[in-house]
């Protein structure tokens, strides 16, 4: 045997850094949208794709921030939910929009819009319905399930209001909301977010 054909690439190696990336995102993003995210692993991403799982570990960390960037969200969604840990129940309802609104008026705000027109536009809207149910519910729920049973539908509540804050300020424009300050906009809808944590829900 030759060098050269020594040097030859052997079978099933992928063909390149850039295409081994598309193509574990384009199998997450699929995987993502058809079983969720709890039921998705890893491991079933990384089969899909004909790759190891070390190797989609290594190109984007945990499997939180794969789906961020199967989404083209441009900041990894749990830097915003791991302090809301340490914030007192009693408080969430302040510190949400207080925590969410400067993001989407940062420099990320752009990205954010773009990927939130792309998603209703598109044929992914399970992508959001997941991330909103597991894993945004996921880490608040548990912590106002007061009565027991009530914590998923409190947080979607909060879900509801909070959407439509961002399509009415940053999709359609609505003035002058889309010009107030988010600091206004969060003390103003913080009290009811709160109602909805921790108050009492009609039965």
């Amino acid at each position: 045997m030759t060098p050269a054909n020594r040097q030859t690439k052997r079978p099933g190696r992928p063909p390149g850094v850039s295409d081994t990336r598309d193509r574990i995102l384009a199998n997450a993003r699929e995987l993502f949208a058809r079983n969720g995210i709890d039921k998705t692993s890893v491991r079933a991403i990384a089969a899909a794709a004909g790759v190891d799982s070390a190797l989609v570990h290594h190109y984007f960390g945990t499997k939180q921030q794969l789906f961020a960037a199967a989404i083209n969200i441009p900041i990894d969604p749990m830097s915003v939910l791991l302090p809301l840990r340490q914030t007192p129940v009693d408080e969430l309802g302040r510190v949400l929009p207080a925590t969410l609104l400067p993001l989407w008026d940062s420099e990320m705000g752009p990205g954010l819009v773009a990927t939130l027109r792309s998603l209703l536009a598109g044929s992914d809207v399970s992508l959001v319905r997941s991330f909103l149910q597991e894993v945004i519910a996921a880490e608040i729920a548990p912590r106002v399930d007061n009565p027991p049973g009530s914590g998923r539908l409190r947080v979607q509540f909060v879900a509801s209001q909070l959407v439509g804050v961002v399509m009415a300020r940053y999709i359609i424009g609505l003035e002058p909301f889309a010009s107030l300050p988010p600091e206004q906009i969060a003390q103003t809808i913080g009290p009811n977010l709160q109602r909805y944590l921790t108050g009492e829900l009609p039965s």
